[in-house]
């Protein structure tokens, strides 16, 4: 791969990372399989290797997670919650010895604890006392879920000692309590949870803790985020510790002498994994002594100490009984298989994405065959494999249709791309999910204008597009199906306030070819008002950073679509906001500030300042803030327990300030 081409790929996989970080670890909805997005990640890792100088502060090679959610309040995590670096097999598992033992000597201990498939927590005690619960959120910023961790009752709210200190754990749903709330959900006509992690995340995210209460949800606790005063010198006595005061630790841990014991230990664990109460979905090795692990230190995504060795996906037979389409908000055409009912990790399956044609064609698909099919990363359905010796002659060859299934337009496959796309802006299975997509969490945000409602909406014809969102009258509203007078009012309140949004929602809400989430923000950022943007130019666009000649057409292409432009026009007639509310971009030159042109990491915890803050307050100033510290850092701002970048930056002799200096240079 030239130069040329590891760039471009660079930018895709940062989007498609991205995007899929944000749906698993943010809304708890992930779109591809767990394998899936280590296969990207490895390929871009792979790619930095071969050229460092595409390696970038925002790689989702040097982030850990991605950014909360807005419905509750923020927590900064005194300590960050990294992730953990995968193994898939022996050698990994090997390879991972190796580097330890380089680092640290032979004499080399390892805890092997059971990965449990929950929610991650972070549980803040004070002499004693259960003050705070969080989730992970992106690592440095959590949420505030202190009331529903309140009603796990495995949950602490006093320790048998006054200690102060953070520690860490796992939410999860026993799966005698995931098997029974689904229940009572099919027999409300809710839709079931696809698996228990899925579950319990749901149910922390409830904003009502009565709703958690009733979900039977249960806790291990597995670390001591910040060790200092409790005199433990391993992780081993840490967990007996969590124990000994009145913590939950899971039984299935052992201390292991050394590598092989730990593979012998992960074949027995695999055996039995279905027999246990609760789900897992790995095994987490962890080096036991704590001043080793101090000396094997992290990377900017993980600890060099730790690893977590994903189980292989469990395999099952069963029918594919035909295959069914279907049109996306961008008109991409997606096959999906429809099975024979079969039972795989834990759920029952009947449907598994094809993706697009090429892959039918690659495993050579027909209807009727008898497939394999797993649930990669223990939660999307796939077709591995289809066993051809079962064949009896019936089956069927599928061919993809040459026009579309909802409004019959010709289908066209554009240049460079593997899928089938209808290009019919008036194709209905196009708007009804581009709907669906402009009221959603990360786009307007309109609370209680979820799927079900957009379809009865769109099915009743009173939207055909955005604007008749903000049309909708409460007379209207109530005549939908379980719609009353209070979720009627609620709604159009919601409705009300999504046109104080900033720009950047309504432009992703849009839904513009190429414009995620992230790329919506700079845009609104750089060009403020969304009559600036829409005169903007190619030449314009890629002169952006973050903006590549994809996307740049694509922006440019859009907006000169006269449909668009009366859209445009008829969402500001109905008040809608169309300018940008952030914080001010300000370009180096126009800044006299210190900050200005320089890249600053912030690390440690800040007292006077929150890190949004902290990070806005920069950016005012003309600086840019990036998560990791290299040679092109120019200023380390160190906060409270500032660990490696504190050290790498005086290894690189960076200049570094203190808190304090960082806000006197904002409120000079």
């Amino acid at each position: 791969m030239d130069k040329q081409s590891a760039e471009n790929r660079v930018k895709e996989l940062h989007e498609l990372l991205n995007t899929y970080n944000y749906e698993y670890h943010v809304l708890d909805k992930p779109s591809v399989p767990d394998a899936e997005y280590d296969r990207l990640l490895q390929e871009l890792l792979k790619i930095e290797e071969s050229y460092p100088e595409l390696k970038s502060a925002d790689s989702p090679t040097q982030r850990v997670g991605g950014a909360p959610l807005d419905n509750f309040q923020k927590v900064e995590h005194r300590t960050p919650m990294l992730s953990l670096g995968n193994a898939f097999n022996e050698t990994d598992l090997r390879d991972f010895d190796r580097r330890v033992k380089q680092a640290v000597g032979e004499d080399v201990q390892y805890v092997v604890e059971l990965k449990i498939d929950g929610l991650a927590v972070s549980l803040r005690y004070e002499d004693g006392l259960f003050k705070q619960g969080a989730t992970r959120g992106d690592g440095t910023t959590g949420e505030d879920i202190t009331e529903n961790l309140k009603t796990i009752r495995s949950l602490p709210l006093r320790l048998k000692q006054t200690l102060s200190f953070e520690v860490r754990g796992e939410a999860f749903m026993p799966k005698n309590s995931f098997e029974k709330l689904n229940v009572m959900r099919m027999q409300n006509d809710e839709e079931p949870f696809a698996n228990p992690r899925n579950a319990a995340a749901g149910s922390i995210r409830q904003l009502d803790p009565k709703i958690a209460a009733n979900r039977n949800l249960d806790l291990f606790v597995y670390s001591i985020a910040d060790l200092g005063g409790t005199g433990v010198e391993r992780h081993s006595e840490a967990l007996n510790l969590l124990e000994e005061v009145g913590f939950k630790t899971n039984k299935e841990r052992r201390l292991c002498e050394n590598i092989e014991e730990v593979l012998t230990l992960i074949n027995d664990i695999q055996e039995k994994r279905a027999l246990l109460a609760y789900d897992i979905d790995g095994i987490v090795i962890k080096v036991d002594s704590l001043q080793q692990q101090e000396e094997l230190g992290f990377t900017a995504k993980s600890p060099r100490w730790a690893i977590a060795y994903k189980f292989p996906a469990e395999e099952v037979m069963t029918k594919l009984l035909d295959i069914e389409l279907s049109v996306g908000r961008t008109g991409v055409i997606t096959p999906t298989a429809i099975l024979e009912p079969v039972r795989v990790a834990g759920t029952t399956v009947q449907r598994a994405s094809l993706h697009n044609e090429d892959l039918i064609r690659e495993k050579d698909i027909k209807i009727g065959d008898t497939v394999v099919v797993k649930k990669a990363g223990d939660i999307i359905p796939e077709v591995v494999n289809v066993l051809t010796d079962l064949r009896t002659g019936e089956e069927k060859t599928f061919a993809m249709p040459t026009h579309c299934p909802a409004c019959e337009s010709e289908l066209v496959r554009i240049e460079g791309e593997v899928a089938l796309r209808c290009i019919n802006p008036k194709c209905p299975a196009q708007i009804k999910e581009g709907l669906i997509h402009f009221v959603s969490r990360n786009a307007m945000n309109i609370d209680g204008l979820g799927e079900r409602v957009v379809e009865q909406l769109f099915q009743e014809q009173l939207i055909k597009d955005v604007a008749d969102i903000y049309r909708l009258t409460k007379e209207q509203l109530m005549n939908l199906d379980r719609m009353g007078e209070k979720s009627t009012d609620n709604l159009l309140r919601a409705i009300e306030q999504s046109k104080e949004n900033s720009l950047e929602r309504l432009l992703f809400g849009l839904g513009i070819r190429h414009v995620g989430a992230k790329a919506a923000k700079t845009l609104a950022q750089q060009f403020e008002t969304i009559d600036q943007l829409k005169q903007a130019s190619i030449e314009d666009l890629i002169a952006i950073n973050e903006i590549g000649d994809k996307m740049a057409d694509a922006v440019v292409t859009y907006f000169a679509n006269p449909e668009v432009q009366k859209l445009i026009i008829e969402l500001q007639a109905l008040g809608i906001n169309t300018i940008y509310k952030g914080p001010k971009l300000i370009k180096p030159e126009e800044s006299d500030s210190y900050l200005a042109g320089k890249t600053v990491v912030l690390t440690g915890k800040l007292e006077q300042l929150s890190r949004n803050e902290a990070k806005e307050g920069i950016e005012a100033l003309g600086g840019k803030v990036t998560g990791s510290v290299s040679k092109s850092t120019d200023l380390l701002v160190a906060g409270e327990s500032a660990g490696s970048k504190l050290q790498k930056a005086q290894d690189l002799n960076i200049e570094i300030w203190d808190e304090a200096r960082l806000y006197d240079e904002l409120n000079k």
